[in-house]
């Protein structure tokens, strides 16, 4: 028997832009809310469709194919309906636009939060003030209403106005400084999001717990996220360890944090082709020795190599001391291996072990293809039949799972907003379209 999705009945009112904001509300309709996701025509919101609005051709056929690479090799007509680092946060959404800068755009916005369960945003502190979209006014259209806020370093104190994305509060919180190799600056780090993810899954807790609440007390309430302080557990060890221990760490490369788990590391195996990290042939093997069990297997593995055969090398802290003489070691033996046999054939062995996939050979992975990971979507633009980031868990009991919506165009969703939601006439629909809030492109003047 089919089951309702945990959040069926739930609709929320998405005001989020970059990736915290758009992953916290893509958790909240993969569990079965209606999220109606604001754009306007006349703003771009950074790195939330695409890095740009309209792409010269040029700058498609270069640089991190994350960012500026598109279906076909081309910008086509609408960019930022496909763009392939953003457009997975769109999906099971509802896409409308109106400009909420104008009344009649706040207007709109007011008679969906009545509406409405939910209201996200996570701008900077004094943007939503300055449209009028405060706590205040929402309890005021509907009292039952559940507002979180989630600005980089919170509502109040110092930082308060900064502007931020997840690198810059991996920065300043000091995940940055840890995150590097033991020889190299940490300016030589390349970007990782990390807080934006985390931040989006305890937006999206956060709000389920409201409504668990909510269901007991009948009221809503105002929930204040600061991504900076919600991304200090992806370092805890480090803070207790300099709390209980007054030992400061440092950056250790792919070590791991317990010293004694060693060798510990990422190898290089047989290249394809050149080689060369350029041209995507290099490989590499992910490799971790937690007891002196594994050890002795990993020894038996490589042949009882006579380096291996150090009574040093008998304890986790003898290994440790000895780390970079194992890596080097280890290294020159791997090299010679491809990586997905030599994955294989540790596990089977009773070793730790992973390649490490990029980009390219992740969709095409045995087991990534075995749990669906991926799913056929067609857009509304005429690009095609691609495959796209599924939700994050399987939920068997129900028959709506996976992706109910393929990721939605700009506007993409103005009829069933205007139309069956706020209930509008043809003659307001026509007027609305001629004012610049209805609209399924964005403005000329973005470029």
């Amino acid at each position: 028997m089919s089951t309702e999705l945990p959040l069926s009945g739930i609709r929320v009112l998405d005001l989020t832009g970059v990736w915290a904001g758009s992953f916290s509300t893509a958790i909240l309709a993969d569990l079965g809310a209606e999220v109606l996701k604001h754009e306007n025509r006349y703003i771009w919101q950074p790195a939330t469709r695409a890095g740009i609005a309209r792409p010269p051709r040029e700058m498609t056929q270069e640089g991190n194919g994350w960012l500026n690479g598109y279906p076909n090799n081309e910008p086509g007509p609408r960019p930022w309906n496909y763009n392939p680092m953003f457009i997975s946060f769109f999906r099971n959404k509802r896409a409308f636009t109106a400009d909420i800068r104008r009344p009649e755009g706040l207007e709109i916005l007011g008679k969906l939060a009545e509406i409405c369960d939910v209201a996200v945003e996570n701008s900077v502190p004094g943007t939503m003030e300055k449209l009028g979209i405060t706590w205040e006014w929402l309890k005021e259209k509907n009292p039952q209403m559940i507002f979180l806020r989630a600005s980089g370093y919170g509502l109040t104190g110092k930082y308060r106005e900064t502007r931020t994305f997840g690198a810059h509060i991996e920065g300043t919180m000091g995940h940055a400084l840890l995150r590097s190799y033991r020889d190299e600056s940490p300016d030589t780090n390349s970007s990782v999001f990390a807080a934006d993810y985390i931040a989006g899954t305890q937006m999206a807790f956060a709000i389920m717990a409201a409504l668990w609440k909510r269901k007991t007390s009948g009221t809503g309430q105002l929930i204040e996220l600061a991504l900076s302080e919600n991304a200090v557990p992806m370092f805890a060890q480090a803070y207790m360890n300099f709390a209980l221990n007054k030992k400061e760490e440092k950056r250790i490369g792919n070590r791991s944090i317990y010293e004694e788990e060693a060798p510990s590391g990422i190898y290089p195996c047989k290249p394809v082709g050149d080689g060369s990290g350029h041209s995507g042939g290099d490989r590499w093997i992910a490799i971790s020795i937690t007891t002196d069990k594994e050890w002795e297997n990993l020894k038996a593995f490589m042949g009882e190599p006579d380096w291996m055969q150090s009574e040093a090398f008998k304890s986790g802290e003898g290994r440790a001391a000895q780390h970079d003489l194992l890596d080097k070691q280890i290294a020159e033996w791997t090299v010679h291996h491809d990586d997905i046999e030599l994955f294989h054939k540790l596990q089977k062995s009773g070793i730790p072990a992973s390649p490490i996939l990029d980009g390219s050979r992740i969709t095409n992975d045995p087991h990534v293809l075995d749990r669906d990971l991926y799913q056929e979507q067609e857009l509304e633009d005429p690009i095609g039949v691609f495959r796209y980031p599924r939700p994050l868990y399987l939920l068997p009991a129900s028959e709506e799972k996976g992706i109910r919506l393929a990721p939605r165009a700009m506007g993409q969703d103005n009829e069933y907003v205007y139309r069956e939601l706020l209930n509008i006439t043809d003659e307001e629909y026509l007027a609305l379209e001629q004012a610049g809030h209805i609209a399924n492109e964005f403005d000329e003047s973005l470029p």
